[in-house]
């Protein structure tokens, strides 16, 4: 840690909204601490990604925590269950889609719980947002603010009197709103990765629930996407 700056754990995905969120923990004036977790996606490619955006921020560490949630399975990015294709943004179905991985941002949460309390950070930060996602529970404003509550209770520095933030600044933006912010701090876009069913070279999909979103924020933002812009659109 620098003699001026505070430490802070962010979670690191290697898409655009975790990439926002470490330039926004970075302009606060924050030490990073990044922790990506490999924990049976079948978008493992985006470990790659997330490696660049740590590195690209000056994390003073980068932890890539290997878990294992293809053994539960239950999700189309940890079981055997095709991703779901729709042709727009608007024929994404309604309710909790099947890419929902069960509990994911709450064990997500724990391990950087564990590694703030190690290198004394109160705080964490994670990409989540409830305006532009598909009805992730683990992504409302409700479910951060309760997650918070357990990190005082959980903890020894809670104990001890400290209190640990959950900061998740994108929560109530949209996706063209986290585009603007991450472009004002200079976010290289280029190096993220969001498509849930890439190819075998990790070329994006271009229909599935991530990239038609991304496209989405992209196109409202008035700016091309430097990943998605030459891959396959929606049939």
């Amino acid at each position: 840690m620098s003699d001026t700056n505070k430490p802070a754990v962010v979670l690191i995905s290697g898409g655009l909204d975790s990439a926002t969120v470490a330039a926004i923990a970075k302009e606060r004036g924050f030490d990073i601490h990044a922790l990506t977790f490999l924990y049976g996606q079948r978008h493992a490619i985006e470990i790659q990604a997330a490696r660049k955006v740590a590195k690209a921020i000056g994390a003073i560490r980068h932890i890539v925590q290997t878990i294992d949630l293809r053994a539960f399975g239950g999700s189309a990015l940890t079981d055997d269950i095709a991703v779901p294709k729709a042709a727009s943004v608007e024929q994404i179905q309604e309710g909790i889609p099947i890419t929902y991985v069960p509990a994911r941002n709450t064990i997500f949460l724990s391990f950087a719980l564990a590694y703030a309390e190690v290198v004394s950070a109160s705080d964490i930060f994670i990409g989540v947002s409830a305006v532009d996602f598909s009805g992730y529970p683990d992504c409302r404003p409700e479910f951060i603010e309760a997650f918070q509550t357990l990190a005082s209770l959980a903890t020894k520095a809670g104990a001890d009197g400290s209190k640990m933030k959950i900061h998740a600044p994108l929560v109530n933006m949209s996706k063209s709103e986290t585009i603007h912010e991450g472009t004002r701090l200079g976010v290289d876009y280029s190096i993220t990765h969001s498509c849930y069913d890439p190819n075998e070279t990790g070329r994006a999909c271009g229909s599935c629930d991530s990239c038609l979103l991304r496209r989405m924020g992209f196109q409202e933002a008035g700016q091309d996407d430097p990943v998605t812009s030459s891959c396959p659109g929606p049939d």
